[in-house]
Parts: structure tokens; C-alpha cells; sequence
């Protein structure tokens, strides 16, 4: 099965809020495959349906116990703080330490479609967490303070420019066809 690709930032569709998933039929679950594959393909332990250019609630997290796909997740409970070490693949080079629940609980549906709840703690905890945050169009680096965010400004810039080339490379070639 082909994997998508993993959308940068700032690419705008990371930004945007996504919309709840109504039914679940052969193409969410094809998605949620393609999704754990490009995960996997990539070496992280959880990927969003943003990251790869859609706007629905998908989420795929494994952080070695297991591949979870869930539909429409929401955070019901959260207890206790935990600090952590997070990367994400969307903003490649940038490794922050970011506080979180230590436990949550996640309700949403599994890709049959039925209500399910997942408790969290740990390592586990978090990728949920910044999973579902991708869902709203948060990214790690709104969880951490400008101080903070200054010493990696440099990556950010770096990502921006790359982008902004991409989209300069879109435009000649479309230009270029006509």
C-alpha cells in the first residue's frame, strides 16, 4: 500500500481544525492503513490525518504495544503532569520537552465503527495527546513559551523556506503547462 506524504510545516492544513468523521466505510479504513503505514514508514509513533493532508478526525498511534486507529478521539479525562521529550514528523529537526496529563482517558471509535475508551499513561499518554492536538490544528511548538521557541527559530525558518520554495516550484510548473 502506497504512504502519503508527510505535509511540513507551515503548511497551512496543519493549522486547520478538522472536521468529525460520519460514517466509516472502505475509504476511512483505507485511510487509516495508509496512515499507519506512512507511520511506520517514517519511524514515529503516532501520525494525525492533517499531517498527511486531510482534514478529518484520524489518528494512528503505536509506541510499541500495539497499532491504535482511532476515529473522532476526545480526551474525557486527564489527571496528574507529566514533562516529555516529543519530536513530530511535521516539524522535522525540532525536539522539545512538552507538559501533558500523565493519564488520560480517550473515547472515539475504532475503524469497525464502534464506541471505544483507551486509557493512557506515560509515553502513551502523550502521543494520544499530541495526536488529538493535530486534530485542532495545535502543533508542539504552541505548547512551549517564546523563550523556548527562539532557540529552534532557525529550523522553523529553515521549514518555511523550503515550503515556500515548494510552492514557488508548483507555480512555474503549472505556469509552464498552460
Amino acid at each position: 500500500m502506497p504512504v502519503y506524504n508527510i505535509k511540513k510545516y507551515p503548511d497551512p492544513v496543519l493549522r486547520k481544525k478538522t472536521l468529525r468523521v460520519e460514517k466509516i466505510g472502505p475509504r476511512e479504513k483505507k485511510i487509516l492503513s495508509q496512515m499507519a503505514e506512512t507511520m511506520y514508514s517514517a519511524a514515529g509513533v503516532g501520525l494525525a490525518a492533517p499531517q498527511v493532508g486531510i482534514s478529518e478526525q484520524f489518528i494512528v498511534v503505536d509506541v510499541g504495544e500495539g497499532l491504535i486507529k482511532l476515529i473522532n478521539p476526545e480526551i474525557v479525562f486527564r489527571e496528574g503532569e507529566s514533562k516529555m521529550e516529543e519530536g513530530c514528523l511535521s516539524i522535522p529537526g525540532v525536539i522539545l520537552n512538552i507538559k501533558r496529563a500523565d493519564k488520560i482517558l480517550v473515547r472515539g471509535w475504532n475503524e469497525r465503527g464502534e464506541s471505544v475508551e483507551i486509557p493512557a499513561q506515560g509515553l502513551f499518554s502523550h502521543a494520544l495527546q499530541h495526536e488529538i492536538d493535530h486534530l485542532q490544528g495545535i502543533l508542539i511548538i504552541d505548547r512551549v513559551d517564546q523563550e523556548e521557541k527562539q532557540k529552534f527559530m532557525s529550523v522553523l525558518k529553515k521549514l518555511e523556506k523550503e515550503f515556500n520554495s515548494s510552492l514557488d516550484l508548483v507555480k512555474k510548473s503549472s505556469i509552464s503547462r498552460r
